[in-house]
Order: structure tokens, then sequence, then C-alpha cells
């Protein structure tokens, strides 16, 4: 849908498109205005807060969903019991109702029109199991909330703006009258709920706006599947013509492609981290995944023993005993792809009988016979480190090395107990030497991503207060490292932790965007012991000055002196003396923009610009785009506090269609206000045709990148085999990376890049129009002048260019293929048999392309 005011305009001018609809409102007069009846009502737990107005045949007639409830996690909650609504004096709306039959909370909900709700807060109470919450406005504006528990009544009292609650510590002895609501029959069911009467023209602004909504929606339902039919008539090939306006210039962000990782579908332990032994420290738990213990990925000939007495790390308490035994370790997915080539194995241990220990460490084949073999010598009854090299292109191994899937074995040959600890196994080749999987880093590295923001995502604020990913838990010594589980339903060992983010970072050359919670978990969150979901009220605001200064011990560690600074010198010790050269920092996760989110956002932004004010804050606006609730909240909230909040971080995955018919989106943005950081978006395939709609989006962010700072695609990677989203860019298994089309449009958008916008268009038939898209930029340290066209017509497209100088032959790098291909490489012009071409000075697009080049202005 495009901004509210396009539609309000529409709804004011006319209500002609009402009439298309069967059923005409009954009227009334009062005064010299006309009133019509609404009946505000929820038809079932799961389907939120719905409309119906009463028709000039004396029936009720549903308009549709005001709002759902959203608290607490997907599947077991998100209900709505016993909704009530009240209209305030000033016209203004309130509503309550009970979101389960155990928890202390109720939601409490703010409209101004009925169509758009403020983010749900939810007041916490002493008694759990609440339900049927009504509420009324008082005289002096404030309002009484009255519910019930299975003890009695209680009274709460409520701020005007519906925003502050403060809960009667006594019980209330309120008249059941106070319960009373209407009735009426829609759709031929009988339902409770809250009948009003209106002005007119506000029930016919809330229909049109349903009626724009269903409009969209078939809009943004369109797939290129129907392009043979919808194109019928297109000639073969369509002529247009490309004008740029070399004197129409404007500065745009020099970081628009981006990177975002977020250990999500095993991106991280498993994938880019390169340890090839899972649940090597024996933290495995059913808090993890519930059919997962200690022992999970190991095998052993005898049973097995885990002790958490005298640990190596009461981080990482659980460790293995063994005596006289043999412990197996198959890998992640009991897989350990062997190419042939070098290993670095280490072990903690420690003997706990007086006599002196002996392990055998083996890689051996499927069928237990040994690659390569090396010895470990345990002395002493303190934990030590132990390592070595296994090579496993031996003598008797045949040649060429025929890649193989193999285990790790460690054999304790001596009597007496040894006690294992922080098993690891690493390929000696690393990404730069640093502990990344080669493969996948360099195929990460390749898009020229401009800045990396890590290291979530949901799994960053967590299941729930205890689960907030807290940076220091991250870094330091391995076995120092705080393991936890992960929010996608599995564990983190944190070996990919804040410093191997930030040195990965520097390695491809991408600026680090590290972002943490804003003193709230997701909104989707478990249950506590309280019986509180969702935000489940937010860190104590008691505790909030210890988290604040976490967030800026973290600037600190990032770029402080080692010789002067307690955190940088951590930094140092790990490796990296210079500092990190830090320039952002994010504040939250496509929160709900709750009363309890605000205040303890804004504490932290305030905080880190008094300290920091170069440091660029990067807040959220939710997880999705108008007219979600948080989206219009978290704007209004960000231009009110622009002081301290630089930037906003935006949310959407849409269809195809949506891009293709949204190409306008950023035109009408505010350029005072903070930037936009598109932090998460995709279409919904791994198909061709989402790489042509996201390309579509793409150039027209380019054309906006004077409010458009960052984007970056999302998710970034995925195991192929533990898929929590879909679709991904990048996907993988033990062998191989395979990239997807819309990989190749952040590689070129990436690669072909500038910092100066040239105004361009391009010439075709209207009803063409919304198919191609063009972008010229120009970058001020290459010279270079970059175009970038999108051909998502079922035809070639030839293409005169106005304005450019364009070589005879230019190189240019594209891709094309069918929209339903998942699949497609980057290819170059000067390929034998490339379907790109400049025929008679025209440049000939294939259909379904994407092109990018170097040209001359």
């Amino acid at each position: 849908m495009k901004h509210g005011t396009k539609l309000l305009v529409a709804v004011l001018l006319s209500c002609g498109s009402l009439q298309a609809q069967n059923v005409v409102p009954a009227y009334a007069i009062q005064d010299k205005d006309s009133t019509c009846q609404i009946f505000v009502y929820s038809p079932g737990e799961r389907e939120g807060l719905h409309l119906a107005f009463l028709g000039d045949d004396e029936k009720w007639h549903e308009v549709g969903q005001l709002c759902a409830s959203d608290y607490g996690p997907w599947g077991v909650e998100k209900r709505m019991f016993d909704p009530f609504v009240t209209k305030a004096n000033d016209g203004t709306w309130r509503a309550v109702w009970a979101v389960n039959s155990t928890s202390p909370v109720f939601a409490a909900a703010y409209s101004e029109d009925l169509v758009t709700w403020r983010p749900q807060d939810y007041p916490i109470v002493r008694e759990k199991g609440i339900h049927q919450p009504v509420v009324y406005q008082m005289g002096d504006g404030s309002f009484d909330i009255y519910f019930k528990t299975p003890k009695g009544k209680r009274y709460m009292q409520a701020s005007g703006d519906f925003r502050h609650f403060v809960e009667d510590s006594l019980a209330s002895e309120a008249d059941d009258i106070l319960w009373q609501v209407d009735n009426a029959e829609v759709n031929g069911k009988s339902y409770k709920g809250n009948a009003f009467d209106v002005p007119a023209m506000h029930l016919n602004y809330i229909r049109s706006w349903f009626a724009a909504l269903k409009k969209d929606s078939a809009l943004y339902g369109e797939s290129m599947k129907d392009d043979a039919q919808r194109f019928a008539s297109l000639r073969k090939p369509v002529e247009a013509t490309l004008h740029v306006d070399n004197a129409q210039t404007k500065a745009i962000s020099n970081k628009l492609v981006g990177i975002f990782f977020e250990d999500i579908s095993r991106a991280a332990d498993g994938g880019l981290y390169a340890e090839l032994l899972e649940n090597g420290d024996f933290e495995y738990t059913s808090a993890d995944h519930k059919a997962w213990t200690a022992q999970t990925a190991w095998t052993s000939d005898k049973p097995m023993t885990i002790a958490t007495d005298d640990p190596l790390s009461k981080n990482n308490a659980h460790y293995a005993i063994l005596d006289q035994a043999t412990l197996m370790n198959h890998g992640w997915d009991k897989t350990i792809y062997d190419r042939g080539g070098l290993y670095d194995f280490s072990i903690y241990a420690r003997c706990l009988d007086p006599k002196k220990g002996q392990l055998i460490v083996q890689l051996v084949d499927s069928v237990g016979q040994p690659l390569a073999e090396g010895k470990v010598k345990v002395e002493g009854t303190g934990w030590q480190r132990y390592s070595l090299v296994l090579n496993t292109v031996g003598k008797k191994r045949a040649q060429p090395v025929q890649p193989m899937n193999c285990s790790l074995r460690i054999v304790s040959v001596k009597e007496g107990r040894v006690a294992v600890d922080m098993v690891s196994l690493f390929p000696h080749e690393t990404y730069k030497g640093h502990g990344m999987r080669k493969d996948i880093a360099e195929a990460i590295a390749a898009l020229k991503p401009k800045f990396m923001r890590f290291p979530g995502g949901c799994m960053l604020h967590g299941d729930g207060l205890e689960n907030i990913y807290h940076w220091k838990e991250s870094i330091g010594p391995l076995y120092n490292r705080k393991p936890d589980r992960n929010i996608w339903g599995y564990h983190q060992t944190r070996g990919l932790g804040f410093y191997e983010y930030f040195q990965f970072c520097e390695d491809i050359g991408a600026e680090p965007l590290p972002v943490l919670a804003a003193g709230v978990p997701c909104q989707n969150s478990t249950a506590n012991a309280e019986g509180v979901a969702g935000q489940q009220g937010g860190i104590p605001m008691a505790e909030m000055p210890a988290y604040v200064q976490d967030v800026l011990d973290l600037i600190e560690w990032a770029n402080g002196d080692a010789t002067t600074s307690k955190w940088a010198k951590m930094r140092a010790d790990a490796g990296h003396p210079a500092p990190f050269q830090l320039k952002m920092i994010g504040i939250g996760n496509e929160d709900l923009i709750t009363t309890q989110f605000e205040e303890r956002y804004l504490m932290i932004c305030k905080a880190v610009k008094a300290k920091y004010p170069n440091i660029e804050v990067v807040g959220t606006v939710g997880p999705f785009h108008y007219p979600s609730a948080d989206y219009i909240e978290g704007w209004k909230f960000a231009k009110a506090h622009k002081e301290v909040i630089d930037a906003v971080d935006e949310h959407y995955y849409e269809s195809a269609g949506w891009f293709l018919h949204n190409q306008d989106y950023y035109d009408s943005y505010d350029r005072k206000a903070p930037k936009v950081y598109l932090g998460e978006y995709a279409s919904r395939t791994r198909t061709m045709e989402s790489a042509l709609a996201e390309a579509v989006h793409l150039c027209n962010i380019e054309r906006n990148g004077d409010v458009v700072e960052m984007t970056s695609y999302a998710p970034l990677l995925c195991h192929e085999k533990h898929q929590n989203w879909n679709p991904d860019m990048i996907y993988f298994n033990a062998s191989e990376v395979k990239t997807t089309p819309s990989y190749n449009t952040q590689a070129l958008f990436s690669q072909f890049s500038g910092d100066s916008y040239v105004a361009s268009r391009v010439e075709i038939a209207s009803e063409l129009a919304y198919r191609m898209a063009s972008s010229v930029v120009k970058d001020s340290r290459s010279g270079n002048t970059y175009l970038k066209l999108v051909n998502a017509l079922p035809v070639t497209v030839s293409l005169k260019v106005d304005g450019l100088a364009l070589p005879a032959q230019p190189r240019m790098v594209y891709f094309s293929g069918k929209p339903g291909d998942e699949s497609s490489q980057l290819r170059s012009s000067e390929e034998s048999g490339a379907l790109i071409n400049v025929q008679n000075g025209r440049l000939q697009l294939p259909a379904y392309s994407v092109v990018a080049a170097s040209v001359a202005p």
C-alpha cells in the first residue's frame, strides 16, 4: 500500500468505490451530521479484533480485522479473549483484552481511527488468570480498568495516553454492570462486543481503507509465471530508450549494499565458523533441543561419563571422562568432509589418577581405518591444552586423493582416568587464517559488502530476558565464553564471538555494525517463571544502568587504547592491538515499539551519544513496513529523538509483485528525518523472479540513496539440512556452497556502486514501465560511472542509450534465466555465447535479466 496520505485524500474526495459493495450503511441524522452504527468484536481467539457495520437491510456486515493480539510466541499465544473497546472523549479509542488463562498480564491498545493501532502494551499485575478486562474513561481524562481473576475482581488506573498503569493494592468491589456488553449477529453468528455511533465519514474511511488493502493485495499477487498470458501481445524485441541527465546528480550513500549475518539455519557453528566437531564442549542440553544431552554427537565403546566437578571453566562446566575407552565424533550431521590435507586438533585434558595418560587421536574413514594419527601425553591433575596436526594425505592413501567422509577417534590407551574437554578440529587452512570456513567466507567476500550487521536478528534479543545475547560472554578464551541456546532451536558455542565478527569484517573489507538488544527480549519469547511472555517487562529499570554500561564498554573494547583501557587491552590480548575503528552501533531488532521498549531504548541511545557523539546510532522501527503499528510508532519516536537516533532499521519480506508495484516507496520519505537502514528484506522465493524484483527495488533505492543509507538482504546463510527461514541468499552443506539468483543481484549492486546518483529514466510503453528499472551512479574514488539495468519482461528489450557514451562492445556483467530458476550464473558479455550484446548502437537486454556495466558519461 502507498503511504496513507494518498489513501486518505482518495477517501475524502470520493467514496464512489464504496458503491461497488452491495450493502449501504444505515445512516441516521444527529444534528447536522449523518452517523452510522458499528460493532467491534472478536470472532475467535486467534482472529483478532473485527469491525462490522449495520446496513440498510438491518443486518450487521463485517468490514475486516482491525488488529490482532501480539502477545507471546507464535503457535501457542497471539490470542485475544473478551475484548472490550471504549471511545474516549477526544474521539480516540482504547481497547483491552485477556491474552490467556495463565499469565499475570492483559493487553492494552490505543488507536486514533480504529484502523491503525499503536503497539500494544501488556501491564503486569499481581494475579494470574486475568479475564474480562473492561475500560472506562474518567472525568480527568485517565482510564479505569477493571478485570476479573480466579480470586475476584481487581482495579487498575491508566494514564490518559494509555501508556502507564498502576494497579490498586486492594481487591475491587465494582458492580457487575461494568461488564455489560452488546450483542450482534454477524455472518449468521452471534458475538459479544461493543456498539458505537460514528460519523458516516469515519465509517466510509474505514471501509475504503479495507477496500484499498484488498485491491493492493490482488496487485501484489502478480507472478511472472503468468507472463506468457499477461504479455501475449508483445512484439519481440520491445524498443525502449534510457535517458540519462548528467546535469542532474545528487550525493548518495557510499555503503548502500552490505550483509547481515545472523546465526540462523546453522549459519555459525557448522557453517561459517570452521570448527568440524559438534558439541566439542559437551555443553548441549535439552534447553537447546529437547533430544540433546552433553553426550550428543559423541559415541563410545563404553558408557560415557560426564562430570561437572572442578571444571575447566564455570561457563563450560561439563566434560567427559575416559578410562581406557574410545570416544568418537562424526562432525556436524555426521559429516567431516575430507579432501586430503592438514587439520589442527586441540583438546583440554587432565589426569584424574596419579598415573600419566595417553590419548591416540585419529581421523578414520567410514570403516574405521586411520587416515591420520597423533599422540597426546597427558600429565598432571590440572587442566592443560594439548594440540597436534593431523595429515590425511599419507603414503598409503591412493593418489590423487578422493574426497571422503571421516570421523575423529580418541582412544585412551593407558590405565587411569583422563578428563577431556573443549575438543576441537579445524581445517588447517581457514579464511585468512582466522577460523572461518574458506569457501563460505570467499562467497561472502566476493559480494564486496560495504558493512556487516551482526550477530542478529531474533537471536540477538533472544527468547526471554535470560537469553538476551551479551557480547561480553562471547569474547576471551573459548573455554571461558558462555555458550547458550539459540532462539532458532539449537546451540551457540560462541566460538564465533564478537572478536571473530569484528576480525571477519576487517578481513572482507566491511565496516562492522554490531547490534545489541534494546533492553527487551524478542516479543515472541516464551513465558518466564512468573508466566510473563513476550518482552517480559524488559530488563528491570534498576538493572538498566549496568546494561547501558555494557553497551558503552563494547565501543571502548572496539576503539579504545590498549595501554589505558581495560576493555581495549582484552582486544589486544586476543590478537588485535589496533582499534577496530567502529563507527556505528545498532540498538534493538524489529522490536514491538511498546512503552517499555521506548523507555529503555532511549536510555541507551542517549548514553551512547553522550559519551561517543561521533558513533552513529541505528535504531529500529519494528518487524514490518507501513502501515504496521510498530513502523508508524517507531518512526514517530525516531523523529522525535533524532538528536540521538541517526538511522532506523526497517525490515520487510514481500512478494515479487510488491516490489514491482512499490517503486516509489522511498520517494516521499522525509530527507530531514533519521536515515533508513533496510536491514532485512527479500522477496519470498529463491528464484530468478525474486532476484529480478529485488534488483528493481535496489535501482529505486539507489535513486533514494540520499535517505536510504544501507541495505542488507536476509538471511545470508543457510545449511540446507537445517532451514529455519526461506529463502536465503547462500546455501551450503559440508562439502559445497550454492548461491542463488538473489546472490547475483546483491553482487552486482555492491560491485558496481558509487557515491553520486545520476538521474535516469526508461522511456517505454506505460503498461510495461514497472517491469524495467535503471540506475546510473558515479564513484568518486575510481572515477567510474556504472550503469545497472533490469529487464523483468519475458522478451528482449532493445535499448537506445541517450546521455552515456556507450562503447561499441562494452564489457558488461549480467545474469538471466527463467522466472522459476533457482540458480543462475554471473556472466560477462565477452564470453562466448553471451546473450547480451550491442546491435546498431542499441543494447539488447535478454528477457528476465539484470545487467551492470562500467561506462563513460
